[in-house]
């Protein structure tokens, strides 16, 4: 059937596989928090200096 070295590459495999699914999971989620968290800042800045600019 399978030879242990078969097995163990099998696990290595298996174990990159998820390590790298889980990374890019996680770079997603950030990558996302962090765009929207620049994008809010960005609309916060220009809605304070429009309101600055019409009080003026």
């Amino acid at each position: 059937m399978f030879t242990f070295s078969q097995y163990l590459g099998f696990l290595l495999f298996l174990t990159i596989l998820t390590m790298g699914f889980w990374l890019m999971f996680f770079l997603v989620g950030f990558v996302s928090y962090w765009v929207g968290g620049a994008s809010w800042e960005a609309y916060k800045e220009k809605k304070a200096k429009k309101k600055e600019e019409q009080s003026n």
